[in-house]
C-alpha cells in the first residue's frame, strides 16, 4: 500500500482483524455497534489464505468488521490491486517477495505486519521418496521471485541439483550448475503447482 493518509486507516483495520485472527478462538466479547462498522477488502490466494479469512469472517462481524475476501490465482495482481485502491489490504505473501516485488515495478507498499510463512515441500503422486525420481522426471516449481529461489535450494539441500549461488533466493532454472539427473522443470504460477501433480513427476 501507498504511504498516504488511507494506510492510517487500513492500519486500524488490519490491526483489529490481525488481533481477531489470533484471539478469534476463544473471544466471546460482545458485536460492535453498527455505527463502528468498518469494511475491508482484502485480496488472498485461495489455498490456504483465503480460506483462513474466510474462516474468521463471522467472527469479525461480531466485532464490527465486514472482511471481503477476494481471491486471485497470481501472485502479481493482488499487489497491483493494492496499488491502485481497489483492495485495502492483501495477504499471500512474505516479506523477500514483497521487496522484490516493489523492487521491480517501482511500487511503495508495505507489510502491516508479519504472518505465517508455508513451508516448502516437495510432493508427487508417482514416487513416494525423493530419490526415487527417474532421470529426466519433469518437477513443477513457482515461477514468481523467490519462491522459484526457494524451491530450487529445497531441491540442492536435497542433493538433486547444485546452483551457481548456494543461498542466493532469486536463482531460476538457469542458475542451475550441476544437474546430474537431466531433471526438467516447469515454471507455473504458484496456485499452479498443485494442480500439475497429475502431470509432472513431483512439485515444489
Amino acid at each position: 500500500m501507498k504511504r498516504s493518509a488511507k494506510l492510517l486507516t487500513i492500519l486500524c483495520a488490519g490491526a483489529l482483524c490481525a488481533g481477531l485472527l489470533t484471539a478469534c478462538g476463544g473471544s466471546d466479547s460482545a458485536p460492535a455497534s453498527s455505527d463502528k462498522a468498518v469494511t475491508i477488502k482484502v485480496g488472498a490466494s485461495p489455498s490456504p489464505h483465503a480460506e483462513i479469512l474466510n474462516a474468521v469472517k463471522d467472527q469479525l462481524a461480531k466485532e464490527g468488521v465486514n472482511l471481503q475476501v477476494v481471491e486471485f490465482n497470481d501472485y502479481v495482481q493482488p499487489n497491483l490491486a493494492l496499488n491502485d485502491g481497489s483492495l485495502d489490504a492483501n495477504y499471500f505473501q512474505h516479506q523477500p517477495y514483497l521487496d522484490e516485488f516493489n523492487k521491480d515495478r517501482g511500487l511503495d507498499l508495505v507489510s502491516l505486519g508479519g504472518v505465517h510463512i508455508e513451508p516448502m515441500s516437495v510432493y508427487s503422486n508417482k514416487v513416494k521418496d525423493i530419490k526415487d525420481l527417474k532421470d529426466g522426471a519433469l518437477i513443477a516449481i513457482p515461477n514468481d521471485p523467490t519462491n522459484e529461489g526457494r524451491a530450487l535450494l529445497l531441491l540442492q539441500s536435497a542433493g538433486l541439483i547444485k546452483l551457481k549461488d548456494s543461498a542466493s533466493l532469486t536463482s531460476t532454472p538457469k542458475d542451475i550448475a550441476s544437474n546430474p539427473h537431466h531433471f526438467k522443470f516447469s515454471e507455473l504460477e504458484a496456485p499452479q503447482v498443485p494442480r500439475a501433480l497429475d502431470d509432472a513427476d513431483a512439485a515444489v
